[in-house]
């Protein structure tokens, strides 16, 4: 992996994502595949209805298409690969069902939880067993990633770990796409922290970090407010699940926690919501969840949101990236 390398990924990806879109988005009206508008959601978001969903796609092709180019077979990037792949074909599944066979519920919680559980401890296996990775875990503000203290375990305790960490954080990031711009630009600056630290670590996933990062900021000169499609389920779990894997190779995903603040805090508001509605006999904790949906019902502007939890992302990226190493 050289520098040379790493700048012509990310712009090759960002100028293909750029140029797919405009040809992919009419595609996507002419076949009726429009997003679904919850009718109990802010009033503001009903004008959202018809606008073309599943633009997910785009960011899969050109992050895998470009990145191809340059993969050299490395086990760490293959598993990438797959783990990006195989949660972005559980999206496109549950996209499918409800944009094309209009189901609106598509996948049932049960069935999500299934597939992804099944990406995850294929993830596990591999990772344990064919790539026979150490079971550990840099602890965040120990000295970064070169002098850093890390935490072992031993496979079964790590598996769980791990388990819980990247469900939640594919579900996070699914959680997370519900305003214009919103999931793609958190996405973004964490896919970056994380591809600074591959290329500090001179990995070869780096190149896949920015393949990713170049095709999400081609996507998000059309997604931002107002936006002209949606990456819906195939987009948003793909990308969970590629900051879960490439955290998690890099024996970085309690960093997650840190840099992915805005996955944890919509996770934890659609917890905190149904459990709270559910010892309380039908109250709500929030106005609405997930969060950034509580704070639109308080008066916010979606823009607004989408900037202020951009903001935060941002300076926990700067604050851990800054680490001594």
């Amino acid at each position: 992996m050289t520098y040379s390398s790493v700048f012509i990924s990310i712009i090759v990806a960002f100028l293909t994502s750029a140029f797919l879109c405009p040809i992919i988005i009419p595609v996507l009206k002419s076949f009726n595949v429009s997003q679904y508008v919850r009718s109990d959601g802010p009033e503001s978001h009903l004008k959202k209805a018809g606008t073309p969903t599943m633009g997910g796609i785009v960011i899969l092709v050109c992050s895998v298409g470009v990145n191809l180019f340059e993969i050299n077979g490395s086990k760490e990037e293959c598993l990438l690969i797959f783990t990006f792949l195989g949660f972005g074909a559980i999206g496109f599944l549950d996209d499918y069902i409800k944009v094309i066979l209009k189901r609106s519920l598509g996948l049932t919680v049960l069935q999500k939880l299934i597939l992804q559980s099944v990406v995850t401890l294929w993830f596990c296996y591999y990772y344990i067993v064919k790539m026979k990775e150490e079971c550990e875990m840099l602890v965040p503000f120990t000295g970064g990633v070169k002098n850093g203290i890390y935490l072992s375990m031993s496979p079964v305790f790590f598996v769980v770990v791990v388990y819980i960490i990247m469900i939640g954080t594919v579900n996070g990031a699914n959680f997370t796409d519900g305003l214009d711009g919103l999931a793609s630009s958190v996405t973004l600056l964490i896919v970056v922290f994380f591809s600074i630290n591959a290329i500090r670590l001179n990995s070869d996933m780096a190149l896949s970090g920015v393949c990713v990062a170049g095709a999400l900021m081609g996507f998000l000169l059309f997604n931002v407010h107002p936006a002209s499609v949606f990456m819906g389920d195939t987009g948003s779990l793909a990308l969970g699940g590629f900051v879960a894997a490439i955290a998690i190779e890099l024996k970085m995903p309690l960093y997650i926690a840190l840099v992915g603040v805005v996955y944890l805090a919509e996770v934890l508001s659609v917890i905190i919501q149904i459990t709270y509605f559910r010892i309380s006999g039908g109250k709500r904790f929030f106005k609405m969840a997930p969060l950034h949906h509580h704070f639109e019902k308080c008066g916010w502007k979606e823009t607004t949101v989408v900037a202020v939890f951009s903001v935060i992302t941002t300076i926990m990226c700067v604050v851990t990236i800054l680490e001594r190493n």
